[in-house]
């Protein structure tokens, strides 16, 4: 699934309301596993990335009333360099007292760290999960099991709509309207996301 790279306005707009807090929990839903994925990719352990990612959703709180959303990513872009920031505080913290001692391993992570490119491809793809996982969950609740199982076994994992059918007890067109129903109604999902 193809998800774009613009947070929709309408959130931005009611997470700037202090009392929304289904703005708030739907936005700490999606960002925070992005944002975690990105600070683990940048070499925090797991408890690390999480404290980040918390100090990054308290500053995002604090400021998002002063965003301005000018353009297409431009939500991601901020959120990002927000997450750098903290990340950079973080590291900064923890060099606090450690004398550097640069040698081959200090240049051995050097030439490890992602290229722009490569940091902004794997963003992207983190993004279509997060984005994706947080749109299956709710549409999975919703859905009924057989219906959702049909989807999952033939878009996801790739199997044959006929295997799917027997296996699930259905016929094979009712696997096919399930996952063309199900598909519809995460794509209903991601928009809520999106402009």
């Amino acid at each position: 699934m193809n998800v774009s790279d613009s947070t929709r306005l309408s959130l931005l707009v009611r997470l700037r309301h202090e009392g929304d807090q289904l703005a708030w929990e739907q936005f700490v839903e999606v960002y925070s596993p992005f944002v975690y994925a990105f600070l683990r990719r940048r070499g925090l352990q797991d408890a690390d990335a999480g404290d980040v990612t918390q100090e990054v959703l308290q500053t995002v709180a604090r400021y998002v009333r002063g965003f301005q959303h000018e353009r297409k990513g431009s939500f991601r872009n901020w959120l990002i360099t927000i997450a750098r920031s903290r990340l950079s505080d973080f590291l900064a913290r923890q060099k606090r007292g450690v004398s550097g001692t640069g040698g081959t391993t200090a240049l051995k992570r050097l030439e490890e760290a992602p290229s722009r490119d490569d940091e902004d491809a794997f963003l992207d793809r983190e993004y279509e999960k997060c984005v994706f996982e947080w749109a299956a969950k709710r549409v999975q609740a919703a859905t009924k099991e057989s219906t959702w199982q049909a989807f999952w076994r033939t878009h996801i994992e790739g199997q044959g709509c006929k295997q799917a059918a027997q296996s699930l007890g259905l016929s094979v067109e009712a696997v096919y309207m399930a996952r063309c129903r199900v598909l519809a109604r995460l794509k209903k999902e991601v928009e809520q996301l999106e402009d």
